[in-house]
């Protein structure tokens, strides 16, 4: 029940800013994903990294991460996903719960994904800031104030991508950092393997996104 408990905390949001390799510890290298943690300057919580290479597309990998209704689907210990606003094809808010065991309160989130390819090198970044105040909280479940990730696609040849993800979030409440991060592992690694299914669902097969270039 806790270590379950502790790996839906370990993944609230899809989605800080890359820091150097040598400042992360991997913790799980296990079906070609790797999981790294580095402790921040500004937080009790582990920070996370998760690194691995896929055979898919960046538009396809682009698209299951804005699909925000979708979530449920593949994101560990995710209770409901939302779309609020659509602002662009590459633009979006969503909301989402993680559902927690009783007798603690389940937390939620409001995050913004924005999606940017570099013309160059083609690399696809999305960044996922969480914008607490978008909407009223709700009774009974926490409401995730500090949290930032990113998503850095990289093509690696044809039908071929690296994934680099970061994570660092602060799940709020009572709830001690130490036990939080025994098992900063787990949700990760589980998303990534849903992940890798969620990619060969036939919705994506044709997907098209017009700021992205192959």
């Amino acid at each position: 029940m806790i270590k379950h408990l502790l790996s839906g905390l370990s993944l609230l949001i899809i989605f800080p800013q890359a820091e150097a390799q040598k400042d992360w510890t991997l913790k799980l290298n296990k079906e070609n994903i790797a999981v790294y943690t580095k402790t921040p300057a500004n937080s009790d919580f582990k920070a996370i990294k998760v690194d691995c290479e896929l055979n898919t597309t960046l538009t396809k990998l682009t698209a299951v991460v804005l699909d925000a209704n979708a979530g449920t689907e593949w994101v560990y210990s995710t209770k409901s996903s939302v779309l609020l606003k659509q602002v662009s094809p590459s633009e979006l808010y969503y909301y989402s719960e993680v559902k927690l065991p009783w007798p603690l309160s389940n937390r939620d989130f409001i995050a913004h994904l924005i999606a940017t390819q570099d013309p160059t090198t083609k690399v696809v970044t999305i960044n996922g800031p969480v914008e607490p105040d978008y909407l009223p909280e709700k009774k009974g479940i926490v409401r995730v104030h500090k949290s930032s990730g990113k998503w850095v696609i990289t093509p690696k040849g044809t039908n071929r991508i690296r994934l680099e993800y970061t994570l660092e979030t602060d799940p709020g409440g009572s709830i001690p950092a130490w036990l939080v991060n025994m098992f900063a592992t787990k949700g990760p690694f589980e998303t990534f393997k849903r992940l890798k299914v969620q990619l060969d669902k036939p919705k994506y097969a044709s997907v098209k996104l017009p700021f992205i270039i192959e």
